[in-house]
């Protein structure tokens, strides 16, 4: 079909840093182009240039779309020409109705008042195209992470894309989600839409891809066509500049067998409908120097179980006992839960891990300023202090502390939130998806300094839905389904296999 689209030669910065340096990259059109690299290496930059983000002149080199130089100066100006970005974040109003949604900024109208009926014939029409069977006066905030996905797709394709950019599509979603929208993806590639795929899921770029671009510290260093049968051991080379023999620490038992926290009959109501039970009666321990992992599918009540214990951040007519180095805990607010040896790193580092508008230097000592006072006045020589030595410690990519954290990429934003809990020196640390989104190498480090804690003999509680995290770091496990704790085994006997029968088997019985 030939070339749909080269940047050529594109270098862009910002003040003290090279994001982009002279990056050209070649895009066939109608097929799946995966861009792939270690966070911070300039992969969403370098769509933010395409895409008109980052404006003509506002970087150097070019932009040749169907065989034209371009001069994208806003997002519409690439629109127009069929360029559809979907960012990580999605942008979605959520109390506006699907229709609205799909078409917000494209309204269907006739003669400047907006024909609701067409809107909503035109919605099902673009809904059907990505397997959506929503009624389109349905709210977005009514629909999960995995159907939104899609309605932003329904949304592309309503401005008639041609190119079609994902960013880190399936980081939010459970497997199912995911792979439907890897069979979307496919199915638009026989459709004739291109399609570049930023994803550090390896494994579903490996399945998808037709092309990969390697991009590393700012610079493509390699392109891979994947007729050629590319191993994901190659693509990591690429990507780090070195082999990842092993993608996990290798695992050494420090645990003590001495209780750290034991936690009895928790049970949580939902914060709204009070009679809804989130988590049920759930008993549970975790040892000085383990690794604990808590695995199960998404809505299980993980998520809520760890905020409700830390401080009652979530849920409501919350009941049982929580026992930390043996005396019973005061859990009852967030300050309480951080003085009795608690901390929690929430899966959502952009709403609540961080105060995005602030830097590093600010961020890193939130959760225990007291340690950086002088009374009530923070001393400036000290919080720089501690926030370097963080820096240096999780090896946190930017030009210096003085950063804000909105600009650091996704993998140096959860250092940042480790930084900080780190910093607050917990006896028990709860992580909850600690490396989604993040690349093989910044997981590799991540999981580095959760074997260190746990030398240290703390202990930590890691919450995530990629099942071979869990068993490659973890070194005993518990099952949850439906709110309960459905299974327990040490993860030296434990499998994929082994974890989703006790779901299925759990579900079953309640049934």
């Amino acid at each position: 079909m030939g070339t749909i689209l080269e940047m050529r030669g594109i270098t862009k910065e910002f003040p003290g840093v090279k994001a982009l340096d002279d990056v050209s990259l070649k895009v066939e059109e109608g097929e799946i182009h995966a861009l792939v690299g270690e966070n911070g290496a300039g992969k969403s930059t370098l769509m933010r240039v395409l895409s008109g983000v980052y404006p003509h002149g506002s970087y150097s080199g070019d932009i040749v779309y169907d065989g034209k130089v371009q001069q994208f100066g806003t997002i519409r100006d690439s629109e127009s020409r069929g360029i559809i970005i979907i960012h990580q974040e999605l942008a979605l109003i959520p109390l506006l109705s699907v229709a609205e949604n799909i078409f917000l900024g494209n309204e269907r109208s006739r003669g400047g008042v907006i024909d609701w009926r067409e809107t909503e014939r035109r919605a099902v029409e673009l809904l059907a195209r990505v397997g959506l069977k929503e009624n389109p006066k349905t709210p977005v905030a009514d629909l999960g992470l995995g159907k939104q996905q899609l309605v932003e797709i329904a949304k592309a394709l309503s401005k008639d894309v041609r190119l079609l950019i994902l960013d880190e599509p399936t980081s939010s979603l459970n497997e199912q989600d995911s792979e439907q929208l890897l069979q979307l993806m496919m199915e638009f590639r026989k459709q004739g839409v291109t399609s570049i795929l930023i994803s550090h899921k390896l494994n579903e770029i490996s399945r998808v891809a037709d092309t990969i671009t390697v991009i590393r510290d700012g610079a493509a260093v390699s392109r891979l066509d994947c007729k050629d049968g590319i191993s994901e051991d190659d693509i990591i080379r690429d990507m780090v500049g070195r082999s990842l023999d092993d993608r996990y620490p290798p695992r050494v038992d420090h645990g003590t067998g001495e209780r750290a926290m034991e936690v009895a009959n928790w049970t949580v109501h939902h914060p709204i409908d009070s009679d809804r039970t989130v988590v049920k009666d759930v008993s549970f321990h975790v040892n000085k120097g383990e690794v604990l992992g808590i695995a199960g599918l998404m809505g299980a009540g993980r998520t809520e179980l760890a905020m409700s214990l830390f401080g009652r951040s979530y849920g409501t007519n919350i009941s049982g006992t929580a026992r930390i180095n043996g005396q019973v805990a005061d859990l009852s607010n967030v300050r309480a839960a951080i003085n009795a040896g608690l901390a929690y790193a929430t899966e959502d580092r952009k709403t609540y891990g961080l105060v995005l508008d602030q830097t590093i230097r600010r961020n890193v000592p939130l959760a225990n300023l007291n340690a950086v006072a002088n009374g009530i006045v923070v001393n400036t020589k000290r919080e720089g202090e501690v926030a370097e030595t963080y820096r240096k410690r999780l090896n946190i990519k930017s030009s210096s502390i003085e950063q804000e954290t909105i600009n650091l990429s996704g993998g140096n934003q959860q250092k940042v939130v480790l930084s900080k809990w780190l910093f607050a020196d917990p006896d028990i640390l709860i992580l909850d998806e600690p490396c989604r989104g993040i690349d093989v190498g910044a997981k590799f480090e991540i999981y580095t300094v959760i074997r260190e804690l746990a030398a240290q003999g703390k202990a930590v509680i890691v919450i995530s839905s990629e099942m071979p995290e869990l068993l490659g770091i973890t070194d005993r496990l518990y099952v949850m389904n439906e709110g309960r704790f459905v299974g327990e085994m040490p993860t030296s006997e434990a499998s994929q296999e082994k974890i989703m029968t006790r779901i299925i088997k759990s579900g079953e019985s309640i049934i």
